[in-house]
């Protein structure tokens, strides 16, 4: 089928990765597996999959680096597999900017499910509202032309965005927090309402990841664009209750 999603499975263990490649191909999803990680950017780069299952721990190059690479170039979501149960690296990883993570030993019927979800709300977001206190927020749309505030350009078609004279891509769900935030500028954001318009599928995450993406949205925005006007001066944090643009 012309419209069957890819889907690039990086994981060195053969049986892993075969047992995930059977699951979603019976799901309806084409697969190709990369089991070194040295080759696996620029694979990601030739193939263009629709989704990249990306194992933290791979010979020749890790899973983090591998994210952070791919981050230069390509918006691709990628689904973290880790063995790693400390929440720093998972945090870690959605930091370098990894759209989900999942634990090992795992159910590959939940990697299924997780997939599915991220493919479509990669569906849906060109044409997606949000709806933050009785009103609805565009999160991205290509028929609609990029938005400005202050120093501020969010393309909504790139899922990218300029402040100042620095220009930077955002991942989906850092793209989502700032464009919601930029286009109410004044109004404060309640950790909650970040997560249900960073996350469209329902899942619920914790505080600190949301602090984590806010904080990562500052540094690739870091930058003085003259003596007064800094990224603290247009992400603003308020003390116990969440987050503003202004």
């Amino acid at each position: 089928m012309s419209d069957q999603k890819s889907i690039l499975i990086v994981e060195d263990e053969p049986k892993i990765a075969q047992l995930l490649s059977d699951y979603l191909v019976e799901a309806g999803y084409q697969t190709s597996v990369c089991n070194d990680g040295s080759v696996a950017v620029e694979l990601i780069g030739s193939l263009k999959p629709d989704c990249v299952l990306l194992d933290v721990m791979l010979p020749g190059k890790d899973g983090l680096t591998i994210c952070k690479e791919v981050r230069q170039f390509s918006m691709v979501p990628i689904v973290m597999i880790t063995a790693r149960v400390d929440e720093i690296d998972r945090l870690l990883g959605l930091e370098l900017g990894a759209d989900d993570y999942i634990c090992k030993p795992f159910s590959p019927r939940e990697v299924v499910v997780r997939i599915r979800n991220i493919l479509r709300r990669v569906q849906i977001v060109d044409a997606s509202k949000v709806p933050i206190d009785g009103q609805e927020v565009y999160t991205s749309s290509r028929s609609k032309p990029p938005i400005k505030y202050r120093s501020l350009q969010l393309d909504q078609e790139k899922f990218s965005c300029q402040f100042g004279e620095l220009s930077t891509s955002l991942t989906a769900v850092e793209f989502r927090m700032l464009f919601a935030m930029a286009n109410r500028p004044g109004c404060i954001f309640s950790r909650n309402q970040l997560m249900n318009v960073a996350y469209t599928d329902g899942r619920v995450v914790s505080d600190r990841t949301i602090d984590t993406h806010i904080k990562n949205i500052r540094k690739k925005l870091a930058l003085k664009i003259d003596s007064e006007e800094t990224v603290d001066d247009l992400i603003h944090s308020i003390y116990g209750v969440g987050y503003k643009v202004e």
